[in-house]
């Protein structure tokens, strides 16, 4: 029996999803994106959030080459638009994900890594877009996603000269939000994927769906659809119960995080 690319565990309502193809770095076969959507089609029935990682000494080196060489145009599109598929799925889908970073987090591992929510880098990590030097061009929605994450000139520097970033400088970039030691991405993502299944459940379908609607709407129809989305979701049961555990002191309040 063929072993598995990726690795599937749920455990309380948050699922790991694990790139597992240590041997290549975790490069992004065509089977991995295969088991990588059904990880993510069925994480959205039965998960509250998730946290996606790789095995091994990287998270992914990127696209697995050895597959792309003898690809006609029309498969190269093909092809690209089942990434597209996977990844819009991550980004829009019902669950938020947390990616746990390290080591090569490196083409299309950096644009499956931007495809999450939030992104937790240990400091063996380094950010790179070496498509320009393999005659390539990003096709798992890099030029979307990394722009605005990174900035349009940031992202071209790399693609032209096939700069590097190390976690450290990549953290204070927008690669990632949280920077921890050596080998503590995994533990940091699944404390906040805990956090947000903790969450009510309209509030993180909120955030996911609407907040980029939004972000991207002229500022008229964003404040409506915000207007809209905050009524909605402060007229659900979970909200009101939630209002009144702070009203009667049940809940603790906002303090600075000492992590």
């Amino acid at each position: 029996m063929a072993k598995s690319n990726v690795t599937y565990a749920l455990e309380g309502g948050i699922v790991l999803i694990g790139l597992d193809r240590a041997e290549k770095r975790n490069a992004i076969s065509d089977a991995v994106i295969e088991e990588l959507r059904s990880a993510i089609e069925r994480a959205g029935k039965e998960a509250r959030a998730g946290v996606i990682f790789g095995h091994g000494d990287h998270f992914s080196a990127g696209l697995d080459l050895a597959e792309h060489v003898e690809r006609t145009p029309f498969e190269g599109v093909q092809h690209s638009r089942k990434w597209h598929g996977v990844f819009d799925t991550i980004e829009r889908g019902p669950v938020p994900y947390v990616a746990a970073l390290h080591g090569a987090v490196v083409g299309g591992g950096l644009e499956l890594a931007a495809s999450t929510h939030i992104r937790v880098a240990d400091e063996s990590a380094f950010f790179a877009l070496p498509e320009g030097q393999r005659g390539i061009f990003v096709g798992g929605g890099g030029s979307v996603r990394l722009p605005r994450l990174i900035g349009v000139s940031r992202m071209t520097d790399m693609m032209l000269t096939g700069r590097v970033y190390s976690a450290t400088e990549g953290s204070s970039y927008g690669f990632a939000q949280y920077l921890v030691e050596p080998g503590g991405s995994l533990a940091k993502a699944l404390e906040l994927a805990e956090r947000i299944a903790a969450n009510a459940p309209l509030t993180n379908f909120a955030v996911l769906q609407a907040l980029p609607m939004i972000a991207e709407a002229n500022p008229q129809t964003g404040l409506l659809m915000e207007s809209l989305m905050a009524t909605v979701a402060q007229s659900d049961k979970e909200a009101k119960r939630r209002i009144r555990q702070f009203l009667e002191h049940k809940t603790a309040k906002v303090k600075p995080d000492k992590t």
